[in-house]
């Protein structure tokens, strides 16, 4: 017995991380990308099923008015922060709009002071170069893209922990399937899973083995407005809602076979509205509305034999509730309250009491200069209209002569946010991108500039490359700021038709340093082949690219711009630019 207890003792010192139990919870958090609230069988649409995210409903909470932004990146910084969006830095969704500011804590920083490991698979689309890269903002073990959209979900370039890799799959399960390994690796301590996946979000590609089911289906249940609704669109989107589903069972099994069911969180929910007018329970707007149908998304919570199952909500509650709540459940204490207070409010008295004193509240949501109130049975639209969406959850009744009153009072709120939002709008507008924060930073082209005739391959800028580089004069630039002095070798990732190597050339830190190159090796290869793409129409355009060194440049600290130049040119074009690495050299 005494040497039982002698190599149990060892054993606990040599390998203490292998043995650590704890009473606090695992945390599992799914957050879709443009899946409307109507995009589940629980929520009554027909034309799909979606058992796994249904159990959630029927084991845990469901929350009937869950709100979140209209628009990607600021829902996930309100999850990530539990502040409105405008404050945390975000103020858009593409050219660095998406980067919550250095100083922001996330749920990911709190738990990891409390030991819990903490991982992120899927879309991150809250900053790129360190320090807001997601292994940067508290999460141990990051592998998706920072991007706020990809172009391309059959085996594409990904990141892992800030390297380029190659995936594996089609990108939801290779997401999951990361997921799994660390869940499985981190059984035995407390872990944040966060599972951020992109679908379905275009492109609106997805397996044969899941949209054979829907290849050509008259669908049951339409948009309101049957013109507006895209067929095709609407079957690759439910196809990819049952993907979702799939791999959200296969995370749900990995937890009941490891026997961790009873002691782990699991939230779902979506990031806003739906990407194209598709049945959503008949609500006004989808993705980028701050109207009902752009903001409400379902969201279910589950935690066996704490919170009761079937456990039905009404309560207003929103994105930025989730951090607050998550902290209460867990135990983590909000040691930067006072510094960064926060927007939301915990939700555990709404999911742990039957009969709570709940104190009414508004939720606000802005879009540029637009903001939108709700109210438990109003919302006051960015127009001034009023609707009861309690009876009237469509918003096709204007109520607002009835209760003028209200309207007055709604009005003087929704200015007076606006007004306080307009203040970090400006104080954000315009940031450099970070270089030299660590040893590598990629400055993609989408926070680029093109000058000349020099083209995106894409009318969006989050997954796109310059091309079209045509003339000598033509040039690419970025605005940045250097955090440390030093050497950085740079490296261009480019695509070279044969006939037009030999071009020279040239970044430079304007009125400083520069480097360059001659591109002797011509590299042409073809775009990612798109059959797996399920609508007529597409402007996603993804290839591979080579990488170049041009040498080394020497950076001193504080804010530039660089300039990527060629200096002659030999074909008919200089190069197509997907990005350049800056290394700094170790002193």
């Amino acid at each position: 017995m005494k040497k039982m207890k002698l190599l149990l003792t060892w054993l606990l010192i040599s390998f203490p991380a292998a043995f650590v139990f704890s009473s606090q919870p695992n945390i599992v958090v799914f957050l879709t990308d443009d899946q409307g609230w109507g995009d589940l069988s629980a929520n009554g649409n027909t034309n799909l099923a979606t058992p796994n995210l249904d159990s959630l409903a029927r084991d845990g909470a469901s929350f009937e008015n869950f709100y979140v932004c209209h628009v990607c990146a600021p829902t996930r910084a309100e999850f990530l922060t539990g502040r409105y969006y405008p404050r945390t830095g975000v103020s858009g969704v593409s050219r660095g709009e998406g980067r919550l500011n250095f100083d922001e804590i996330t749920i990911a920083d709190h738990l990891k002071r409390n030991d819990y490991v903490t991982g992120c698979f899927g879309k991150w689309h809250n900053g790129t170069q360190p320090p807001y890269h997601p292994n940067d903002r508290g999460f141990d073990e990051f592998y998706g893209f920072t991007s706020g959209h990809w172009g391309h979900y059959f085996s594409p370039p990904l990141d892992r922990n800030g390297e380029r890799v190659r995936g594996n799959g089609f990108v939801i399960g290779d997401f999951t399937d990361h997921a799994l390994a660390f869940i499985e690796t981190n059984q035995h301590r407390p872990f944040f899973c966060y599972l951020p996946y992109n679908t379905p979000h275009s492109p609106m590609m997805v397996p044969d083995r899941f949209y054979k089911k829907f290849d050509g289906k008259d669908l049951a249940m339409r948009h309101r407005d049957l013109k507006r609704e895209d067929i095709m669109m609407t079957r690759a989107a439910l196809a990819m809602c049952e993907n979702i589903d799939w791999n959200v069972g296969r995370i749900l099994k990995k937890l009941d076979e490891l026997e961790l069911r009873q002691n782990t969180i699991v939230i779902f929910f979506s990031d806003n509205g739906p990407n194209s007018f598709r049945w959503n329970g008949g609500l006004k707007g989808r993705k980028g509305s701050i109207d009902e149908g752009g903001l409400r998304s379902p969201c279910f919570i589950r935690w066996p034999e704490k919170i009761p199952p079937k456990k039905n909500i009404p309560q207003i509650s929103g994105a930025v509730d989730l951090l607050p709540t998550l902290l209460e459940l867990t135990g983590v204490a909000n040691r930067d309250t006072k510094r960064k207070p926060l927007d939301g409010r915990s939700l555990r008295p709404l999911l742990f009491g039957d009969s709570v004193e709940w104190i009414p509240r508004s939720l606000f949501s802005i879009k540029q200069e637009q903001v939108s109130v709700r109210t438990q049975q109003y919302r006051l639209d960015a127009t001034g209209r009023l609707y009861d969406i309690e009876s009237d959850p469509g918003q096709k009744i204007d109520v607002a002569d009835e209760h003028s009153e209200l309207v007055a009072k709604l009005g003087r709120r929704a200015k007076q946010h606006n007004d306080e939002m307009q203040l970090y709008f400006r104080a954000n507008r315009g940031r450099p991108f970070t270089v030299g924060y660590s040893r590598s930073t990629t400055l993609t082209a989408r926070d680029g500039v093109g000058h000349g005739t020099i083209q995106r391959s894409s009318k969006a800028p989050n997954n796109s490359f310059f091309t079209h580089w045509t003339q000598t004069d033509d040039f690419i630039t970025w605005d940045v700021d250097v955090g440390k002095t030093g050497s950085y070798e740079v490296v261009v990732h480019y695509t070279c038709a044969p006939g037009d190597e030999g071009a020279t050339l040239q970044l430079s830190m304007m009125n400083g340093d520069s480097t360059k190159a001659i591109v002797n090796e011509n590299f042409n290869p073809p775009l990612y082949e798109k059959s797996k793409e399920r609508v007529k129409k597409s402007h996603y355009f993804v290839k591979d690219f080579k990488p170049l060194s041009l040498g080394t440049l020497q950076l001193s600290k504080g804010n530039g711009t660089l300039k990527l130049q060629a200096l002659n040119q030999k074909g008919r074009q200089v190069i197509d630019v997907h990005s350049i690495d800056l290394l700094r050299k170790t002193q």
